[in-house]
């Protein structure tokens, strides 16, 4: 069943503004292309200010963890430390959709 990679970013205040263009023009764009996600999409918070997710759809469980272990994450993962250490956190977490109701 579906399966989602979910990155959640604690953006300070400073870098919101370039961090966001950023993501929005270059990285979920790369991502979606070099994941080979099913779907991409982010946004921010609006109960936390300055955390912002990003939601990378994939058919099953192994492809997202396969992504994650890959040399192409770290590819990212390095691309990413490279504008933004020091000024984001973020964590990643893998869930399996197990139910889907829909109206």
């Amino acid at each position: 069943m579906t399966a989602y990679l979910i990155v959640r970013a604690d953006v300070e205040e400073a870098s919101r503004e370039k961090f966001d263009h950023w993501y929005e023009t270059e990285h979920l764009p790369d991502a979606l292309r070099d994941f080979k996600a099913v779907s991409a999409m982010r946004g921010w918070s609006d109960v936390e200010r300055g955390v912002h997710l990003a939601f990378y759809e994939f058919p099953d469980l192994t492809a997202a963890n396969n992504l994650l272990s890959s040399d192409l994450m770290k590819e990212f993962i390095k691309e990413f430390d490279r504008h933004w250490a020091g000024k984001v956190r973020r964590t990643r977490e893998v869930f399996e959709v197990k139910q889907l109701l829909t109206k």
